[in-house]
């Protein structure tokens, strides 16, 4: 699926130049910190985008039939990671839509379907365990997250889905140090 090598200390050195902010953030998850890696500002440079996707398709799973990228930073990577692979995206939405199809996962169809997230940032997992519970309720099989950057503590790993894999390209170490 790679094409061409990927320099893991340069490219996380770059993406910790352009995404590292400093101030006071509240996450996702409800915590405070004082340091923010700002996903959209590499996920919208193309010279870091592609480098990045071909770091994640080398973290999926050898039977992924389908990546789903999780609303909103992780539709970009699903989208670049599917050029890179030729597997099929998903895009799933925090919640179904009330118009037009009524769907919160779009598409692919997922139903009986080996399937990987693509997140962008995760500290606690709390979208990725909203996301399983969506993707179960569609009888998709999900093999696990492969993510650009895990910010949790200790080993990556999903609250309240401690069985499913997550694969990170970099964790909050190393872009702290990178810089």
């Amino acid at each position: 699926m790679i094409k061409e090598s990927i320099d893991h200390a340069a490219l996380a050195r770059q993406i910790a130049d352009i995404a590292t902010l400093e101030g006071e953030f509240v996450l996702r998850s409800g915590q405070v910190s004082h340091r923010y890696f700002d996903k959209y500002r590499f996920e919208g440079t193309p010279a870091l985008l592609k480098p990045l996707a071909q770091a994640m398709a080398a973290l999926l799973p050898a039977d992924t039939e389908i990546i789903a990228g999780l609303e909103l930073g992780g539709v970009p990577l699903a989208t670049a990671i599917s050029l890179e692979t030729g597997l099929p995206a998903a895009f799933i939405r925090k919640e179904a839509k009330t118009y037009g199809t009524c769907r919160a996962i779009e598409g692919q169809d997922v139903a009986g379907r080996r399937v990987t997230f693509i997140e962008d940032v995760i500290s606690t997992g709390g979208a990725v365990k909203d996301a399983y519970q969506l993707a179960i309720g569609e009888k998709a099989e999900v093999l696990g997250v492969v993510c650009a950057i895990w910010r949790g503590e200790g080993a990556a790993r999903i609250d309240g889905v401690p069985e499913l894999g997550v694969f990170p390209v970099f964790t909050r170490a190393d872009l702290e140090n990178a810089r």
